[in-house]
């Protein structure tokens, strides 16, 4: 009879140390989740900081021009379109680099 008893103790510790595994790994993953959705909050937030700058400094560089012929003008957007074409590229180029880092660092568990 002991023995059946300590079977079931067993039995039992196995199940709860199961439970709390499975708890472990849904908080892990909660925080995970939560850490990629700051991540990606924090980037858009970034990426609208920066396009209101350069908006802003576009509008700036055409009050300085406004004055001057119409080609100075067309320079200028060109120029901004280029420059932004350029934003465009680098930021693709390093889009990929940028997402491993960040998944990197969130689905690594530190204890």
């Amino acid at each position: 009879m002991e023995s059946s008893r300590g079977g079931q103790n067993g039995i039992q510790l196995l199940l709860a140390a199961e439970q709390e595994a499975q708890h472990i790994v849904n908080t892990a993953r909660t925080a995970k989740q939560a850490r990629l959705k700051q991540a990606k909050e924090d980037a858009e937030k970034e990426i609208a900081e920066f396009r209101a700058y350069m908006e802003a400094e576009f509008q700036r560089k055409l009050e300085q021009t406004s004055g001057d012929s119409g080609a100075n003008v067309k320079r200028l957007e060109i120029e901004t379109d280029e420059k932004i074409e350029h934003l465009k590229t680098e930021a693709s180029r390093v889009s990929s680099d940028v997402v491993q880092m960040l998944l990197r660092h969130v689905t690594t568990v530190k204890n």
